[in-house]
C-alpha cells in the first residue's frame, strides 16, 4: 500500500507540471495576489482540454522563468465550481487573463509560443526600466522586436512621448529604457529610440538596429514602430493579420522558427530578396508568410485548399505557394512553380494591372428568372448592388439542415413578394463563391437586407426562420413602403 501511495504521489507530481491548481478557496485567496496569471477552466472529460495540455505545460514552463515569472493555473470545474461559475465558464476549455483578480478573454491560439509572447506583453510596467548592460542583454535576448529608449533626461519631450506610447502598444512589443551613461556607451545611442530585431529574424537585407528619426510625435511614433515591426517580409499570423495592408503577398508554406528554422528562414530570405528590390524602387507593397496550417481556410478561398466535408484540405507542395490583394481588395493567385524570377514578375504584373482576377464563383446561371434570383460571385454586383431595388439575399450551405427547411419558406415568400417592383429576392451559396464585404457569416443561413440606396451598409436579420417575421423585416427596412403591405407586414386592402 505504501508503495502505491508514493507512486500515485509521483503521478500527481508528475501531471501538475509547472501549472499549479487551485480549488475554490486558494484561487479566492492567492489570485488577488498575483500581478498577472493566466487561467484555464476545465473539465476532465473535456477532450479538447486534454489535447491542449501540453501547450499549455510548455508555455507554464517558460513563463516560471520570465522576469517577474507569470502563473499558469488550472481551474477543475466540476469540483470547483463556485469559481468557474462566477466567471460565467459554461463551456470548456475557457482561458483568461486574470491582473490582480479581474478577468479578460483569452482569444488567441493555445500554442506555446503564442501564449508566452501574449503574457510576456502584458507583464510589468509598460517600459521596463534598465539599470545596467546585463539587464539590456537579457532584455535584448527576446524572439520579440524590443524597443529601447536611450535618454539622457527621462522627463524630456521625446521619452515622454515614447512611454505613452509603450503604454498604448505593449501589448504588440517589448518597450524598455535607460538614462544609465555606461549603457548608452555600450550601445553607442544617446537620446535616441531603437528597435532591436532579435537574432532569429536578421538577415542581410534589412537592419537589425533601427531608429526612430522624427518628431515626438505619439501617433507618428506608433506609425512607425508598428511598420518597422513587420519589416521586409514578417510572419503574418492570426494575431498580427490586420496590421498588414493592401497591396500584399503572401507566400505560405510550413512556415515555423521554434521548431523549422532552417527551411522557414531558406524560404524567406529569397521572398525578401524579392521584397527589398520593391524597396529600393520605392513601389509600396507588403510581403509576408505564413504557415499553410493555420491559414487553410484562406488558402481555400484562392482555390488552392479543396474542401472535404466543409473542411479546407491543403496538400503542401514541394515549394511555396503565394497569393495576393490589391489595394481594392482583388484576388490573385501565382500559378508559375515558386522562384524569385516568377514571384518578381507576378508582383509587378499584380501592381501594373496586368493579372486576371482570382474569383471563386459558380458558373452564371443561362435563365434566372423564378422568385428567387441566384447570385454567384460573377453576376454578384449586377443582382445585389442594383441601385435601383432593395435586396434581400439568403447565404446558404448546400449541407446545412437549417438551410433545407428554410429553403421552401423562402420560396413561399418570395412568391408573395413577386410583384414588388423595388425589391429583388436573392439567394447564393457562400461556400461555392466568393463573398464580397461587407457581407460576413457565422452560421447558415445568413439573410440581410441590401437598401437600394445604401449598398455598403447592408441589414442583418436576426429573428425566426419564419415567412411572416422575415415579412415584418422587410416590410418595415424597405427603402418605400411594398405596394402589397405596409410596414407592419400587413397586406393592404385593394379597392374594388
Amino acid at each position: 500500500m505504501k508503495s502505491l501511495l508514493c507512486l500515485a504521489s509521483v503521478i500527481s507530481l508528475v501531471f501538475a507540471g509547472d501549472v499549479l491548481y487551485y480549488s475554490n478557496t486558494e484561487f479566492a485567496a492567492k489570485m488577488p495576489k498575483h500581478d498577472l496569471a493566466m487561467v484555464e477552466f476545465f473539465a476532465p472529460w473535456c477532450e479538447e482540454c486534454k489535447m491542449l495540455d501540453p501547450a499549455y505545460e510548455v508555455a507554464a514552463k517558460m513563463l516560471k522563468n520570465n522576469d517577474p515569472p507569470i502563473p499558469l493555473i488550472k481551474v477543475d470545474c466540476t469540483v470547483d465550481t463556485l469559481t468557474c461559475v462566477q466567471y460565467g465558464t459554461n463551456k470548456y476549455p475557457a482561458f483568461k487573463v486574470m491582473r490582480n483578480g479581474k478577468a479578460e478573454d483569452y482569444t488567441g491560439r493555445v500554442v506555446a509560443d503564442d501564449i508566452v509572447n501574449y503574457m510576456k506583453h502584458r507583464a510589468g510596467p509598460s517600459s521596463k526600466e534598465m539599470k545596467t548592460v546585463e539587464d539590456v542583454e537579457k532584455f535584448l535576448s527576446s524572439n520579440d522586436y524590443c524597443m529601447m529608449g536611450f535618454f539622457s533626461n527621462n522627463e524630456n519631450e521625446m521619452a515622454m512621448a515614447y512611454r505613452k506610447v509603450a503604454h498604448n502598444l505593449r501589448t504588440e512589443m517589448l518597450f524598455a529604457h535607460t538614462s544609465e551613461q555606461a549603457i548608452m556607451d555600450k550601445y553607442g545611442y544617446n537620446d535616441a529610440i531603437i528597435m532591436f530585431q532579435p537574432k532569429m529574424y536578421q538577415n542581410m537585407f534589412e537592419q537589425p538596429e533601427r531608429m526612430y528619426e522624427d518628431v515626438a510625435s505619439v501617433d507618428k511614433m506608433s506609425a512607425w514602430i508598428q511598420r518597422q515591426r513587420l519589416g521586409l517580409c514578417s510572419e503574418r499570423t492570426e494575431q498580427n493579420a490586420e496590421m498588414f495592408k493592401n497591396p500584399l503577398v503572401v507566400v505560405y508554406y510550413d512556415v515555423n522558427f521554434s521548431m523549422n528554422l532552417k527551411t522557414t528562414m531558406y524560404w524567406r530570405n529569397r521572398v525578401m530578396k524579392v521584397a527589398k528590390k520593391f524597396q529600393d524602387a520605392g513601389k509600396e507593397v507588403m510581403f509576408a508568410i505564413s504557415n499553410h496550417k493555420v491559414w487553410l481556410h484562406e488558402l481555400g478561398t484562392f482555390g488552392l485548399a479543396d474542401f472535404v466535408d466543409n473542411r479546407p484540405v491543403f496538400t503542401p507542395k514541394e515549394k511555396p505557394v503565394v497569393t495576393a490583394r490589391d489595394t481594392r481588395e482583388r484576388k490573385y493567385v501565382m500559378s508559375e512553380e515558386f522562384s524569385e524570377e516568377n514571384l518578381e514578375k507576378f508582383v509587378n504584373d499584380m501592381m501594373d494591372g496586368k493579372l486576371e482576377e482570382y474569383m471563386k464563383s459558380e458558373p452564371i446561371p443561362a435563365s434566372n428568372d423564378e422568385p428567387v434570383k441566384m447570385a454567384v460571385a460573377r453576376n454578384f454586383d449586377e443582382i445585389v448592388n442594383n441601385e435601383k431595388k432593395d435586396v434581400v439575399i439568403e447565404f446558404y450551405a448546400p449541407w446545412c439542415p437549417h438551410c433545407e427547411s428554410f429553403g421552401p419558406k423562402y420560396m413561399e415568400l418570395a412568391e408573395k413578394l413577386k410583384s414588388e417592383p423595388e425589391l429583388t429576392m436573392v439567394k447564393m451559396d457562400a461556400t461555392a463563391n466568393d463573398i464580397p464585404k461587407p457581407f460576413e457569416y457565422s452560421k447558415f443561413p445568413m439573410i440581410y437586407m441590401v437598401p437600394m440606396g445604401n449598398k455598403k451598409h447592408p441589414k442583418l436579420y436576426t429573428n425566426a426562420l419564419e415567412v411572416d417575421p422575415l415579412l415584418k423585416f422587410i416590410a418595415k427596412e424597405s427603402t418605400n413602403e411594398l405596394k402589397g403591405y405596409n410596414r407592419k407586414g400587413k397586406m393592404k386592402k385593394t379597392e374594388l
